[in-house]
């Protein structure tokens, strides 16, 4: 152990040395981070204990000049007022929680998905949201059944127009499916299926999403069947059965712009 409480020496594969930092509050064992100096790993383990025997709000964060990564200081704030910690940056409340990026980014989810946020760290990319889940990294909207290439009000939207509220209730999904879109005509439901190629082409006009999805996948088997190695993505109209989906592919027409295209 390190000469200063708290602190504990270790060495990097190279033969660097770094310190860690620990603390105990009410009998757990709480890693602090590392730090390349003795004197913030320290700081850091003072830091934590003075953090929990505060009232300062996450809000408040700068202001505590602290050497702590903002989520370990989230996560010692919600052992503080809720009497758990989480090792994700999480702020509990009755019942939803908060899943923190800085003080004034967070995005809400419902208590149900408290155990898995609270083992998944949330990751960002080009707008997108992944976790790593079994060794590969997963979109959350796929939590709501949401596919990684559905678009925000087109496919599904926010019902209160917060785009960090993720609780079930707030997500409404209006298409689950690929290369379809609704539109309304006359007061009337229409679907309307489109394939990209070398740009889009219409595939038809279907008045139930499951049509303009089987008609995808059937514009698809045509397309490779005339030698396009494109990867489409398939459909699964998981409400039907395979008779009913057979009956549907069978039926369903095709554009004659993609059954003659030529390659």
């Amino acid at each position: 152990m390190g000469n200063l409480p708290g602190v504990y020496p270790a060495t990097k594969k190279d033969g660097t040395t770094y310190f860690r930092s620990n603390i105990t509050i009410k009998n757990k064992h709480i890693s602090l981070g590392s730090f390349s100096n003795e004197k913030d790993a320290h700081r850091a383990y003072i830091d934590a204990g003075q953090i929990y025997s505060s009232d300062i709000s996450i809000e408040e964060f700068d202001s505590a000049n602290t050497v702590l990564a903002f989520g370990k200081f989230v996560s010692i704030v919600n052992l503080r007022d809720n009497h758990i910690y989480f090792k994700t940056p999480i702020y509990l409340y009755k019942k939803y929680f908060y899943y923190y990026f800085d003080k004034n980014y967070y995005l809400k989810f419902d208590a149900d998905d408290l155990f898995y946020y609270s083992t998944h760290s949330i990751m960002q990319r080009g707008g997108h949201l992944f976790v790593a889940d079994y060794g590969m990294q997963v979109n959350i909207l796929s939590r709501y059944g949401i596919k990684d290439y559905a678009v925000c009000n087109r496919d599904y939207y926010f019902a209160n127009g917060d785009n960090q509220d993720f609780r079930y209730g707030n997500i409404v999904i209006v298409n689950p499916y690929h290369g379809v879109s609704h539109f309304v005509k006359n007061g009337r439901d229409f679907y309307k299926t489109k394939i990209h190629i070398n740009g889009d082409y219409v595939v038809g006009t279907y008045k139930s999403q499951d049509e303009a999805a089987i008609a995808y996948n059937k514009a698809a088997d045509i397309l490779r069947s005339k030698g396009i190695n494109k990867n489409f993505p398939e459909n699964y109209p998981e409400n039907l059965s395979a008779i009913s989906y057979a009956s549907i592919y069978n039926s369903v027409k095709i554009s004659a712009k993609i059954r003659n295209i030529e390659v």
